[in-house]
């Protein structure tokens, strides 16, 4: 069901959470890199991080329960767990190649209006598009018990009070604690689990953390009753207020004279990616499309996928293994 209050709420979250990082460490918030480093390099800048989105799923587990997603079953047979091995590798080769996901390209790329984030997003929403509509007929997209699912669903009272109080603590937390703080590696690490505990908490209160939520985004395409248009304020909430912050801010950019914007509170430099539309190759297309292949054949993304991990292992194994996979060849 459309779920305007949790997805506003909860894409705030995912703002505070990746701009966060960005301005007090200096680095963006892209889960695929995160999670890749996190196997093969691990380190102070991504274990934090990963930690702290995994965390998440503990405030939620004890004050609001009923945010968690129900997902399907695990794969209980030898032809599931191969396709669900076959969907984590896409993942993995395609966030590789492609140079990123949802949150590296979409949330964090276009708010800093990359034009190689435009072109991944691009690539990788039409053909997720595509892929939930018409791969078996669309029948991955769920449907609403019977009702349209662009009908409103409100939260309960304490679903409320446990929303809006982890906003307000995140904003608390980023914009009067954090930058009084004294700069130190500690407190930059410190700060790494923070933005990690917000951007999970902010997958799982939006929405974007529910597979059948995503796919149910993209089926206004061919079938409008299972359209849930949730997911759009997204780009409201979520990217709005970090583009209005980029816009200002200009993190690495001349701001005249010669002169750069300001150190970012608790890092030494900002860690931005370079490349531009000339390094874009047959793989960072390849790339892009292959994980929307994915996105579109289960809705899951990295760091969905990490939190589903946590509670389905069995899916996680094997997911986590095929990403693993994707990555290294």
């Amino acid at each position: 069901m459309f779920t305007p209050v949790h997805t506003s709420l909860g894409a705030l979250l995912l703002y505070q959470g990746s701009s966060g990082l960005l301005y007090h460490n200096g680095a963006v918030f892209g889960i695929s890199s995160l999670l890749s480093g996190c196997a093969f390099n691990p380190n102070r800048d991504n274990l934090p991080i990963i930690a702290g989105l995994l965390s998440g799923l503990v405030p939620v587990y004890l004050f609001a329960p009923s945010l968690i997603p129900s997902y399907a079953a695990p794969p209980d047979s030898w032809a599931s767990a191969v396709a669900t091995l076959g969907v984590g590798f896409l993942l993995g080769w395609g966030t590789k190649n492609g140079k990123g996901c949802t949150s590296g390209h979409m949330l964090c790329g276009i708010s800093r209006l990359s034009p190689r984030s435009f072109i991944a997003t691009a690539t990788f929403f039409t053909v997720a598009l595509m892929t939930a509509n018409f791969v078996d007929g669309g029948s991955n997209i769920p449907s609403c018990d019977g009702m349209p699912c662009y009908m409103p669903a409100y939260p309960s009272a304490s679903e409320a009070v446990f929303m809006s109080s982890t906003v307000v603590l995140a904003a608390i937390t980023n914009r009067i604690i954090v930058p009084r703080l004294q700069r130190s590696e500690s407190t930059r690490v410190t700060f790494s689990y923070i933005a990690g505990l917000e951007f999970g908490l902010g997958l799982l209160i939006s929405g974007m953390a529910n597979s059948g939520k995503v796919l149910g985004f993209f089926a206004f395409l061919t079938d409008p009753s299972r359209w849930d248009p949730s997911l759009a304020l997204i780009i409201i909430f979520g990217i709005g207020p970090s583009l209005t912050a980029y816009l200002m801010k200009k993190p690495g950019q001349s701001v005249g004279e010669g002169k750069t914007a300001a150190k970012p509170t608790h890092a030494e430099a900002w860690r931005l990616p370079t490349a531009t539309v000339r390094d874009i190759d047959w793989r960072f297309i390849a790339g892009s499309a292959a994980f929307g292949l994915a996105w579109g054949l289960r809705g899951v993304c990295p760091g969905p996928a990490v939190l589903r991990a946590a509670m389905q292992p069995a899916w996680g194994l094997i997911t986590m293994s095929g990403y693993l996979l994707g990555n290294f060849v």
